[in-house]
């Protein structure tokens, strides 16, 4: 996670010295629109990317847990009854 937290952070930093880049620039007013368009556009698929792949690792976490949280059940559920039955056969 710390990854995509990094690669946001990344993403977000370009963005702004993109933008402040072009607001310095000595280009006329519509060079700079096109160039804005263009680097706003890479940015754009750069986050895109980031997203999906931070969904999938989420995904993949939420699915470990939920076997883990399985397991955990279903170990739970055997002690409770070895107790039970290890209780009523020694009275």
């Amino acid at each position: 996670m710390s990854k995509n937290r990094f690669a946001l952070g990344a993403l977000l930093g370009a963005a702004a010295g993109t933008v402040t880049g072009l607001l310095t620039a000595k280009k006329t007013g519509k060079q700079s629109r096109e160039q804005l368009k263009k680097k706003t556009k890479v940015l754009e698929n750069q986050a895109k990317k980031t997203i999906n792949k931070t969904k999938k690792d989420v995904d993949l976490e939420v699915q470990k847990l939920k076997k883990q949280a399985k397991d955990l059940q279903n170990r739970t559920t055997r002690a409770a009854k070895a107790a039970k039955k290890s209780f009523y056969s020694n009275k």
